[in-house]
């Protein structure tokens, strides 16, 4: 307190703790919120979730302190020799007489903090092995499944149908819907790729969908999808943006296709080109049947030639030989030739059935199509309902209600801590009071403890 003394006659002797709440009263009207550039030194995190570090310069140096509440919306993890701006709160902590900064918000200086977010998770996972390309799996030939985890609704999976009927419609195709943006997604995508590792027939997973910003593409730079992808049974296909777009889940993939439709072509056997390898076998196979017939009848004459030196009854046994052995060949040309035949009319019908398997499918997905919007137009009807209810309910139960009604939540300015006893303050100390349309700043003048009810 003052002492009421002056010296020289006009100069007034002030206390300790006048002259810095002088000092945060003149900080708190001249200065105010500032943005502040340095770089972070010092860092740590208490158990309370408030983070702790210095900001500093060539220059200078300053004390700062993230509370709980903004570090939470970070989306980057802070880290010594950051170069960061700060948007704070420039303050006196009077207990121990240190200027320090009350961060409000906190940005990479140089770099967006999806981008930051994205490197520091590259380069975890790159360090636990999960892009070591040791650990990439072969694509099967010829799947018998095809699981396509991604929107049901987007452009990806009209990308994926159209390529797959294309180059063999016989394949069926299994799709797990899901979001693939927004609050949530990640987990999304992470359970539809487990879910497609849990089917028996399911050979390949596509994981797809169309470009966008980094941060429309953010479900796919997660550790939920990373950690799915790495644990799928089966190899998986990351079909995610464009061509120029690189996701954490393009990285663990197995293989990485720049579009959509580029995936589906990886995974799916051009039919055209099964015709054209079956077409070549069988030339290959008539022309070791044509050299096999030419080798017999060289040995045919070269026998002939012998027999002519021998008596008539010798000759008359080797020809008859020479005939059963003529006709066992021609028997085995005969049935390889009906075995062939046989093979490209199984080959026809199994083409004819994937046509028709094609048509039918193509239907399903239609019927499904329209049960699916119906579906999801009943979904978010129900959504809105219960959200509509779900905010009534919290609006009765809001802490903002109860303010209304003239209570207040009194925190110690200097570690927000919430005061519910007298023994928690001591004289002098600063409090953010806040009520129902406002936060208040007062001083504790006294604490003392009620008595027992």
């Amino acid at each position: 307190m003052a002492t009421g003394e002056t010296v020289g006659g006009d100069v007034p002797i002030l206390s300790v703790g006048e002259l810095l709440g002088g000092l945060r009263r003149l900080l708190d009207e001249r200065v105010g919120r500032v943005w502040v550039a340095g770089e972070i030194s010092n860092l740590h995190s208490a158990r309370s979730g408030h983070t702790y570090f210095t900001l500093k310069d060539a220059e200078a140096q300053v004390r700062a302190a993230l509370f709980r509440g903004a570090a939470r919306r970070l989306l980057f993890e802070p880290e010594d020799g950051l170069e960061v701006l700060v948007y704070a709160d420039v303050e006196i902590y009077e207990a121990r007489g240190d200027l320090q900064l009350i961060v409000r918000q906190l940005e990479p200086r140089g770099d967006g903090a999806l981008r930051l977010a994205f490197e520091q998770l590259r380069r975890r996972l790159e360090a636990e092995g999960l892009f070591d390309p040791a650990h990439k799996r072969p694509l099967p030939p010829s799947p018998r499944r095809i699981g396509i985890a991604t929107s049901p609704t987007g452009a990806a999976v009209r990308d994926v149908i159209q390529v797959t009927g294309r180059r063999c419609p016989a394949i069926p195709l299994l799709v797990a819907p899901t979001r693939v943006q927004g609050t949530g997604s990640e987990r999304e995508v992470a359970a539809a790729i487990d879910a497609l590792g849990e089917q028996q027939d399911v050979d390949v997973i596509l994981v797809v969908r169309g470009g966008g910003s980094l941060e429309d593409l953010q479900a796919f730079n997660t550790e939920e999808v990373a950690r799915a992808i790495a644990r799928s049974p089966v190899p998986v296909v990351s079909g995610v943006g464009h061509e120029v777009d690189v996701s954490i889940a393009d990285l663990v993939a197995d293989r990485r296709a720049p579009t959509p439709s580029a995936a589906a072509e990886l995974v799916v056997p051009d039919r055209e080109s099964l015709r054209r390898m079956l077409d070549r076998d069988w030339r290959r196979l008539c022309r070791a049947g044509d050299a096999l017939l030419e080798r017999a009848s060289a040995r045919v004459d070269r026998g002939r030639e012998a027999i002519a030196l021998l008596a008539p009854s010798v000759r008359l046994a080797a020809q008859r030989r020479r005939l059963e052995g003529l006709a066992h060949a021609l028997t085995r040309a005969a049935r390889s030739q009906a075995e062939q035949r046989e093979r490209l009319a199984g080959l026809a019908r199994a083409l004819l059935a994937g046509v028709r398997a094609r048509a039918a499918r193509r239907e399903r997905v239609e019927a499904l199509g329209h049960a699916l919007e119906l579906a999801v137009r009943a979904r978010l009807a129900a959504g809105r309902a219960a959200l509509g209810e779900g905010a009534a309910r919290l609006e009765g139960m809001s802490p903002l209600a109860v303010l209304a009604r003239g209570y207040a939540v009194v925190r110690r300015a200097r570690d927000g801590e919430v005061v519910r006893r007298a023994d928690q303050l001591a004289a002098g100390e600063r409090l953010a009071v806040r009520v129902a349309e406002a936060e208040l700043e007062a001083v504790v003048e006294r604490a003392r403890p009620l008595p027992p009810r």
